[in-house]
């Protein structure tokens, strides 16, 4: 069976998806919009001979423009003849552009989201749009439980939903991690603290990160204050709020308790999962959260704020990390000195049990399974006031 899976730019994360979906026994398409992406510095990963991968938009090409790049899908996909479609949820253009070939050509499409009901403000108007979209789409691939309900919510029956749409490479991380902790020397050679609170994220608004420091800040003073060592903080990462986080930190006198790695590449982000002794991850809103299973994979105690959509799934109150609320500065900081002090092998031996079922051969079968449903089902609902609106959308 062919699939064509369309993504923005196909990063190290799409990569482990879409090879475990062959490896299930999918004839990949893999559609990049872009040759680089948006949001990532990453460097371009290579897929080899695996997977059918185009590019619509090269990264030495200046953008052509949204009906441009459309044609090139299309007649791409006319060429191609997938007998099923993945599109990145129901925002992007190239993805209903995708929607919107589908339908005439009668090839059933599979919505994957992260999205879930509480990640943002929602707008009956932009609800209702969404209803209309998925009234579409024969199936859908979800993040996890959050977003598995939302779909439902929005009308995509429970039958034709699966999980698993957000996993990561499980045994790379694992290997690098551990590979890190046997390396004599690395932690002296990235200047990292002999304990220490990793963050993974972007600097932008959500992340959180100034009231990561504070909370951070508030741990320091009190374990100084009852006479012991504070792990430090290290977040990797980069981005517009960079000089917000530069200016709380140096508020704070943390200059030589708080380290500021940069943009760290993918193949050196094991090393510091790998030489921390938990992750932190603050975000007022996060459809899900990656970097959480990077960290559980990494075999690391996990502090997530209750606003990630991964908190549902992967977080085991107690077990293998603690769950907080974003906007609780001395909640956090509390959890900080409790993961400090507890035992943290432990809980990084039960992140990684507790991954080990978000591999990207859950994103394989998944994806697989509904492929097979929608076309032994097919769903031939038709609804012109949902085409006239899908049409309108890619105007």
């Amino acid at each position: 069976m062919r699939i064509a899976i369309l993504f923005d730019n196909l990063g190290p994360y799409h990569l482990a998806r879409l090879k475990a979906a062959a490896a299930a026994g999918m004839t990949v398409i893999a559609i990049e919009t872009r040759g680089q992406s948006r949001e990532y510095a990453w460097d371009k990963v290579e897929t080899g001979t695996v997977l059918d991968r185009v590019t619509l938009v090269p990264h030495n090409e200046q953008d052509p423009g949204k009906r441009e790049i459309g044609k090139r899908l299309t007649d791409l996909l006319a060429r191609r003849a997938p007998d099923v479609i993945a599109i990145p949820g129901w925002s992007d253009h190239v993805g209903l552009t995708a929607l919107r070939w589908a339908r005439g050509a009668k090839v059933p499409v599979i919505v994957m989201s992260e999205s879930n009901r509480d990640d943002g403000r929602r707008v009956w108007t932009r609800e209702m749009v969404k209803r209309i979209l998925l009234s579409l789409c024969a199936a859908g691939l979800a993040g996890g439980r959050r977003a598995a309900a939302y779909l439902e919510a929005l009308g995509m029956p429970a039958d034709r939903i699966a999980t698993g749409y957000d996993v990561i490479d499980n045994a790379y991380f694992a290997a690098g991690a551990d590979a890190a902790r046997r390396t004599p020397d690395l932690r002296q050679s990235l200047a990292l603290p002999d304990r220490y609170f990793l963050c993974c994220a972007r600097f932008i608004a959500k992340k959180n990160l100034p009231f990561l420091i504070d909370a951070y800040a508030r741990y320091h003073v009190e374990t100084l204050a009852a006479g012991a060592q504070p792990w430090g903080l290290v977040i990797a990462g980069d981005g517009e709020e960079r000089p917000a986080v530069e200016a709380r930190i140096a508020a704070h006198g943390l200059g030589e308790a708080v380290t500021l790695a940069g943009f760290v590449q993918y193949d050196g982000l094991p090393k510091y999962y790998g030489l921390a002794g938990a992750f932190v991850l603050a975000s007022t809103t996060e459809q899900w959260g990656l970097v959480v299973n990077e960290a559980m994979a990494s075999g690391l105690p996990v502090l997530v704020s209750n606003r990630c959509g991964s908190a549902a799934d992967l977080v085991k109150d107690g077990v293998n990390g603690l769950t907080f609320d974003p906007a609780d500065e001395g909640a956090l900081a509390a959890r900080m000195k409790q993961i400090a002090e507890g035992d943290g092998q432990a809980m990084g031996s039960e992140s990684a049990r507790i991954i080990a079922d978000w591999a990207p051969e859950r994103f394989g079968a998944s994806i697989a399974t509904l492929a097979r449903l929608v076309v032994d089902r097919p769903d031939d609902r038709k609804s012109v006031v949902a085409l006239t609106t899908l049409d309108m959308l890619i105007q």
